[in-house]
């Protein structure tokens, strides 16, 4: 599989992997990720979240929601420290998960912002990026992105292998172009680019 990390800096580099280090140590106590995609982090995350940060390719505001364990906010937020390309806010309601990411923001320096609330009570953030991976499916998401996107945002919806399956069920509520990514780190996945979203 291709490697989406191609030209990033050492430092980057090393950030991305103090962030691994801290999601190993923090996972057995709150569980951040599946325990059996921890030895696989690497694969599975991080390059899975740096594909997202590119596909993504604008500036401005951008809003991760359901952040969890900070996937892709955190990485987002290390790749985004060198390019200055966006103000990053994660949100996430979960109280011990978001102790985690502003461990993660203060140990390694970045410039995001997390909110502790829930996405449908969170005022409008007017994103011109959303994300938000592993979070519901497209139909909701979609809802979300009504709420939170800016009427020429664009939403980065990582996406597993029924992904088309999710786009028939939100075209039925949802007006809707995108483009859907093949996934770098899973040939049957895709990351679906999304905008000009409009309830039908």
């Amino acid at each position: 599989m291709s490697n989406p990390l191609p030209n990033v800096s050492r430092e980057t580099s090393d950030q991305l992997h103090a962030y691994a280090d801290l999601v190993r140590k923090w996972n057995p106590k709150i569980n951040l990720v599946s325990k059996t995609s921890v030895n696989e982090f690497w694969e599975r995350h991080i390059l899975d979240s740096v594909q997202v940060y590119n596909i993504a390719d604008s500036s401005g505001h951008w809003v991760d929601l359901g952040s969890g364990g900070g996937l892709p906010g955190i990485v987002v937020a290390i790749l985004n420290d060198t390019e200055q390309k966006y103000t990053v806010s994660l949100v996430e309601s979960d109280q011990r998960k978001c102790a985690f990411l502003r461990t993660a923001v203060r140990e390694m320096g970045l410039n995001a912002t997390i909110y502790t609330d829930r996405i449908e009570l969170l005022p409008p953030q007017d994103a011109d990026v959303l994300s938000a991976r592993a979070l519901s499916d497209l139909p909701k998401l979609l809802e979300f992105a009504e709420r939170h996107l800016r009427p020429e945002g664009i939403a980065v919806f990582p996406k597993g292998e029924t992904w088309k399956n999710e786009i028939a069920r939100a075209e039925s509520e949802w007006s809707f172009t995108y483009e859907a990514v093949p996934s770098t780190t899973n040939y049957d996945s895709a990351v679906l680019k999304i905008k000009d979203i409009i309830r039908v």
